[in-house]
């Protein structure tokens, strides 16, 4: 697994992971996360991470989630950029004037023609089941993003931790 995902990792488009995280510099922007799915669990593990940074965030669909605004950003993990409720909820959010964001492994489907980012996750192969690869690598590379910027704020592991045993 980990050799998988290290080989996945070195494919990413460098351009594309800085796009992502020039997005989420924005910290008052309010951050909608979306997936269907085990894509949806990583999406929400994402939201929290982000939330622990000091972000706006909520995951469409939970019901303290307000409605999707002209400037807010919604980001969606979906492997095969088809999924129905997801392409719904971009064109939702594009309608409304909001940034749209994907991580897919299909940067020509659908939905990755509606974002205005997307991060492609190229899966090629896998020995391991379904998507797990493709959810794995979204997980890391979300993380990494909040890692390139908590590296800019002062005491970002004493915040984060803060955050994370006080605000939940």
């Amino acid at each position: 697994m980990g050799q998988e995902i290290g080989e996945l990792l070195e494919r990413i488009d460098p351009q594309a992971f800085a796009t992502v995280v020039e997005a989420f510099r924005d910290g008052d922007r309010r951050w909608f996360f979306s997936g269907q799915g085990r894509s949806g669990l990583a999406a929400q593990m994402s939201a929290m991470r982000f939330m622990h940074l000091g972000r706006s965030v909520h995951f469409v669909g939970e019901v303290t989630a307000p409605s999707v605004r002209k400037g807010d950003g919604l980001l969606i993990i979906s492997g095969s950029g088809e999924t129905p409720v997801s392409l719904s909820y971009a064109k939702i959010a594009k309608a409304e004037g909001a940034k749209v964001i994907t991580l897919t492994h299909k940067p020509k489907g659908t939905l990755a023609g509606i974002a205005d980012i997307v991060l492609p996750v190229p899966v090629v192969e896998t020995k391991q089941f379904g998507g797990s690869l493709f959810e794995q690598t979204c997980l890391l590379l979300l993380d990494a993003v909040v890692l390139q910027l908590a590296s800019g704020m002062a005491d970002a592991h004493g915040t984060m931790a803060y955050r994370h045993t006080n605000l939940q």
